[in-house]
């Protein structure tokens, strides 16, 4: 275009250049060898400028006969170059396909038709055909050329990195990638690999100082970044719990100001506080916690805050819990546990049932055999419920890339990825078969088979016995008179009567009841449970931490 625009304007100068002389007529004498030469301006004007076009004329012809070996030769070495690109572009095409056979054709092309010290590309297309062709050795040559090629050195080195994870060679992988960080500290996956060896070496500070760095480099999102380094706080403060719970208390609430939903880092905290004695704190951050997220070990913690509280002191933590997330299954299920430990059968009982009903779980159903055992010990109806959890889903655990785990852990220890453990389901769960295709709770529930009429034979108690495995005074008084009535005969057979909760002391009243009183900040106590039996007693009094 700017050639054209020149052009033009050229050839508009001449015109006005012809016209101004046009305009101012001369004459020009040229004396020249004795001989007079008269011509008007403008033929003279004329005549100098096709002298000079045709000189012009002259020079790009004798340039154009003299330079055409070379152009011919460019010529073909151009048309050469182009087949070669189109062969490395149809290879790399195959090789990303998985056609073997293509792709080793185009770099054997390739390669006869551009030279490897032009294209670096080269080497890629041929590592590619070996990794499709299963020639591992050769590809992890072709590789290492490319690392000592400044140009495709990080191309290289992430092929090596994913060589040696392939092989399982994990120290090979870690220097591979700390190299690759090292000349190129822009690579997300370096980073990544790097910080995830570096965590499964327990090197929490080194983890949290190369996270830092790649925040500030802007190699990770801030969302990513932020729940990496909460994870690698968590860790931290787990590790220091033990020796130092200031530490792990402040590695723990600053987890918590980047992600507010991690619930380890919560636990975490309020295991601090609760060895520092800070009771009400440690509450308050579980308390928050599962408004947010409703977890089970969230709720056995709070629960269990206080070492040596009584039955119905943890039945009034739990209690408090259900009123913060009402209708929710965990909730229901811990408060149907804490009664089970109070002896309040039949509100253990309406609050399992409740749970079942809202999220049938495998340990929902084993509680209810529990509670049916404690209640009744009809062997049918617990084998009811037994059988309702051979069928139902199980509970959510924490699980990583097809692993399970009781506790949470900051890396998978099949992977070693770095937060990688979920609360979820376990992913080889299979549900299990009914009739109609799917678990019914209220069915399950409905075709609860009656207490059965049969006497239970009464256990002599063994000489010894753990205070673990002795029974309270309370159940041994009730198997004694259970077992009394059987024996008079079928006219006073067992019937099981709708069970109420104990009335409210008259102190409290029912206000009371229903607004009680902070359960932190005093002495535990158990009303309304009967004395346990002397082996029993040595062993309620005890801390959890």
């Amino acid at each position: 275009m700017i050639r054209i625009l020149f052009f033009v304007l050229l050839v508009l100068c001449l015109a006005l250049g012809f016209a101004w002389l046009a305009d101012r007529p001369g004459e020009l004498s040229l004396i020249w060898q004795g001989q007079l030469i008269e011509m008007s301006l403008m033929r003279a004007a004329s005549i100098l400028i096709s002298l000079f076009a045709a000189v012009l004329i002259v020079v790009w012809l004798l340039r154009t006969i003299w330079l055409s070996p070379h152009t011919v030769t460019r010529y073909f070495r151009s048309r050469k170059r182009d087949r070669g690109y189109q062969a490395l572009s149809t290879g790399l095409i195959a090789a990303g396909a998985g056609d073997a056979n293509l792709a080793r054709k185009m770099a054997a092309r390739t390669r006869n038709l551009i030279s490897s010290d032009q294209e670096p590309l080269i080497h890629l297309l041929e590592a590619q055909t070996a990794l499709i062709e299963g020639k591992y050795d050769d590809a992890r040559k072709k590789f290492e050329a490319m690392a000592d090629d400044p140009e495709t050195r990080e191309l290289g080195l992430r092929g090596l990195y994913l060589e040696a994870k392939r092989l399982g060679a994990n120290e090979a992988a870690r220097q591979y990638a700390e190299r690759a960080s090292e000349k190129a500290p822009h690579l997300p996956w370096a980073t990544l690999a790097t910080l995830d060896h570096r965590s499964q070496a327990r090197q929490w500070d080194e983890a949290i100082r190369l996270l830092d760095q790649s925040r500030a480099a802007h190699v990770l999102e801030k969302n990513e970044a932020d729940r990496k380094k909460a994870v690698l706080l968590t860790a931290r403060a787990m590790e220091r719990l033990d020796a130092d719970p200031k530490s792990a208390r402040d590695d723990a609430q600053a987890a918590l100001k980047l992600d507010d939903r991690l619930v380890p880092a919560a636990l975490v905290a309020a295991k601090a506080l609760f060895r520092e004695e800070n009771l009400r704190k440690g509450a308050s951050i579980l308390e928050r916690m599962w408004k947010l997220d409703p977890h089970p070990d969230i709720a056995r913690l709070y629960v269990r805050a206080r070492g040596g509280d009584s039955a119905l002191d943890r039945l009034k933590r739990a209690k408090k819990l259900e009123s913060l997330r009402s209708n929710n299954a965990v909730a229901l299920a811990t408060v149907a546990e804490a009664a089970l430990d109070a002896r309040e059968l039949a509100l253990a009982r309406t609050k399992a049932e409740a749970a079942a009903r809202l999220e049938p779980r495998e340990s929902i159903f084993l509680l209810l055999a529990d509670i049916e055992e404690a209640d009744t010990g009809d062997e049918g109806r617990i084998r009811h419920w037994m059988a309702q959890a051979l069928k139902s889903p199980r509970d959510p655990a924490w699980t990583a890339d097809g692993a399970t785990s009781p506790v949470w852990l900051p890396v998978s220890p099949v992977s070693g990825r770095l937060d990688a453990f979920e609360w979820k389901a376990p992913p080889s769960q299979i549900a299990a078969a009914t009739e109609d295709g799917h678990l019914n709770p209220d069915q399950a529930i409905r075709s609860l088979p009656p207490v059965a009429n049969v006497p239970r034979p009464v256990e002599e108690p063994a000489p010894e016995r753990t205070a673990e495995a002795a029974p309270t005074a309370e159940r041994d008084q009730t198997e004694r008179e259970r077992a009394e009535r059987e024996r008079a005969g079928p006219e006073k057979a067992i019937s099981v009567p709708d069970r109420k909760e104990p009335a409210a002391s008259p102190a409290k009243g029912k206000d009371a009841e229903e607004a009680p009183d902070p359960f932190f900040g005093r002495p535990p106590d158990d009303p309304g449970v009967r004395e346990p039996a002397a082996a029993e007693r040595t062993t309620t009094n005890f801390r959890l931490f």
